[in-house]
């Protein structure tokens, strides 16, 4: 009986947890949320709202904002944005040019040759391929500090200092993350369909090109998206490179500028944040349509 007793006393307690834990895990993911919210919330009210108004707490909506950003406000729209004059300038559609040319460079060039690299790792037998794979995988562990200022020398002395070229060069062949995420979907697919080509007299290029790009064609893309997302993201080579030279500065180095070139000691943080809030919808749309893909490819390479 007393057995029992203690049975049924456990079996209350471990219900008496289960309720409780499940409104205490709901406020911490409530919590949570919020705190991954909220900027989005302050960014978009700012965005749409005047100089003036942000500094004196009120919000007074408005599209000035973003007409000044894509460059279709007046000089009298301008000032009363922005709440003072000679306000710092901002070419926007410039740096989202250069921002694009730089991101899709660098995917495409690290997709296809990373997919390369990755079908020779997975599938090509050569001597001492696997160490050639793990001393080369050892460079995601290298902090890309350590080799900014050789690429530096380096682009500077093929004469690709100041250009877009410059920017893409470093980043534009296959990278370990890279060449990792593809071998590992390559591994996967069926040997058999290789050897049939293979007796038809497919060579390794036919194979690969013909056969394995197909199958991995969701991966590809996935691959894509990340690489296009670190590249549209990524600031401090564009600005090392760049400088102040403004017909290359992508959109990360042109923000910066623009922020500190504003004159006085307001900034213009109505101007600042709706550039940001366009900057930020292309990587937004990305992600609310590969998102899934994403997650699900991550996911299969065992990727933490």
């Amino acid at each position: 009986m007393g057995a029992i007793t203690d049975i049924v006393g456990f079996d209350k307690k471990k219900s008496v947890r289960a309720r409780m834990g499940r409104p205490l895990a709901w406020f911490l993911l409530f919590v949570l949320v919020a705190i991954t919210v909220l900027p989005f919330v302050w960014l978009m009210l700012s965005a749409f709202s005047t100089n003036n108004a942000l500094f004196s707490g009120r919000f007074d909506f408005t599209w000035l904002n973003f007409k000044r950003v894509l460059g279709f406000a007046s000089e009298e729209e301008i000032l009363f944005a922005s709440g003072r004059e000679n306000t710092a300038e901002l070419d926007f559609l410039r740096a989202l040019r250069n921002s694009v040319l730089i991101a899709s460079s660098i995917a495409i060039g690290q997709v296809f040759f990373s997919s390369m690299a990755a079908y020779a790792f997975a599938r090509l037998k050569f001597k001492g391929r696997d160490k050639v794979f793990l001393f080369y995988l050892s460079g995601m562990m290298i902090p890309p500090i350590i080799t900014l200022i050789p690429n530096v020398i380096f682009v500077r002395e093929l004469g690709w200092g100041q250009s877009l070229l410059g920017i893409v060069a470093p980043f534009f062949l296959m990278t370990p993350f890279a060449v990792f995420f593809m071998r590992q979907f390559f591994l996967s697919v069926n040997r058999s369909i290789e050897e049939a080509a293979m007796i038809d007299g497919a060579g390794a290029f036919r194979i690969f090109w013909s056969i394995n790009l197909p199958m991995v064609k969701p991966q590809m893309i996935t691959l894509g998206v990340l690489t296009y997302v670190a590249a549209w993201n990524e600031f401090l080579w564009p600005f090392v490179l760049s400088g102040r030279f403004e017909e290359v500065q992508p959109l990360t180095v042109a923000l910066s500028v623009f922020n500190v070139q504003t004159p006085g000691n307001r900034p213009d943080w109505s101007g600042m944040l709706a550039a940001t809030t366009i900057a930020t919808l292309p990587i937004l749309i990305i992600f609310a349509i590969f998102g899934k893909r994403i997650v699900d490819s991550i996911r299969f390479t065992g990727i933490k």
